[in-house]
């Protein structure tokens, strides 16, 4: 009977248990090289990101518009302090990483289409694009989060390196602005012209979360005469009419393309600019001897919305993902192959 259960009990360890330990380390081991594998795949990506060199566009010429100063400067430190200027870094990585594709686009459309004689860019936001020193910007960063938002930025720009966004494998003149209110506009209506066939309308959501897409301003009648007087001295409205200040006209983007103020008709363009208004996605109410103006969105809303693109990557988008919503029928390359 002893010899019986002996026997039962080997069979059971040499039919079941030794081979499932086995397996199970199998497993463990096979596990094990994956995630070596892996790794060692990522760094192979990371060491080829981080040996990119450029065959051209790698170094540019920055004009400092206060000191006149013209600096050589890498092309991607250069976008480390565009990007740190130009996007909050607690934005989620995937919107920084399609901001610095746009602004590495940006820079190289205006060095193909130079602005300035003696530079390929400069660091005015009213010109090119907007940048800030290194120093400044950790100055200006709680001290807790300066390195960590700092390397933010940087990897941002490091992981996409030589990356550019093509029209016709041509690069692309990659607009791009602070909220468009839930809806961006075309070129044409902004600024005049033909436009450009990848800068169309579309709609993104997720905006109305941010700060940025809201704003009212209101003037008193004087304030608004006086306002409007810089342009028009003639100015003259019958504030008892409710006709005198009316919207005539919106764009296909629901932003106004013509007002009416008394005796003068002023594009919606010119509106914000004379008003000091957001966009030009607003509305416009009377409150007794006050004319108030509630708008939508931030800035002049052609090309990618900064607060849409942090939108789309709370919600799962990749840059590319992004960067293809805002701007239409593109391809992202690498620069060194135009």
């Amino acid at each position: 009977m002893k010899k019986l259960l002996l026997y039962l009990i080997s069979f059971i360890l040499i039919c079941f248990i030794i081979p499932a330990l086995l397996t199970k380390k199998t497993i463990s081991t096979g596990t094990q090289q994956e995630e070596i594998v892996n790794k060692a795949e990522e760094n192979e990506v990371k060491a080829e990101e981080q040996n990119y060199e450029y065959s051209k566009y790698g170094v540019i010429n920055l004009l400092h518009k206060k000191t006149g100063e013209v600096e050589q400067v890498n092309i991607d430190d250069y976008l480390c302090n565009v990007v740190s200027a130009e996007m909050p870094a607690d934005y989620e990585v995937e919107a920084l990483k399609a901001q610095a594709i746009v602004a590495r686009t940006y820079t190289i459309y205006k060095i193909l289409n130079k602005k300035h004689d003696n530079a390929d860019i400069c660091d005015d936001s009213a010109c090119c694009q907007a940048w800030i020193s290194k120093e400044d910007r950790l100055a200006r960063w709680e001290e807790s989060k300066r390195e960590a938002n700092w390397q933010k930025i940087y990897d941002a720009i490091n992981n996409t390196k030589g990356k550019i966004i093509t029209y016709n494998n041509q690069p692309i003149n990659a607009f791009f602005h602070s909220n468009s209110g839930g809806i961006t506009e075309i070129p044409v209506n902004v600024w005049g012209g033909t436009g450009y066939p990848y800068l169309q309308s579309v709609e993104t959501s997720g905006e109305d979360a941010y700060t940025q897409y809201s704003s009212e301003i209101t003037l008193t009648q004087e304030e608004l005469i006086n306002k409007l007087k810089a342009k028009y001295s003639d100015i003259s409205i019958d504030f008892s009419n409710d006709e005198d200040i009316k919207i005539l006209e919106y764009t296909e983007s629901t932003r106004v393309k013509t007002i009416k103020f008394g005796n003068h008709e002023l594009s919606g363009v010119e509106t914000r600019t004379l008003l000091g208004l957001r966009s030009t996605n607003f509305e416009v109410t009377k409150e007794g001897n006050n004319i108030k103006f509630s708008v939508k969105g931030y800035g002049h809303g052609v090309g990618m919305s900064q607060t849409g693109a942090d939108a789309m990557a709370k919600q799962g988008s990749a840059a590319e993902e992004i960067i293809k919503h805002f701007y239409s029928n593109v391809e992202i390359k690498d620069v060194n192959l135009l």
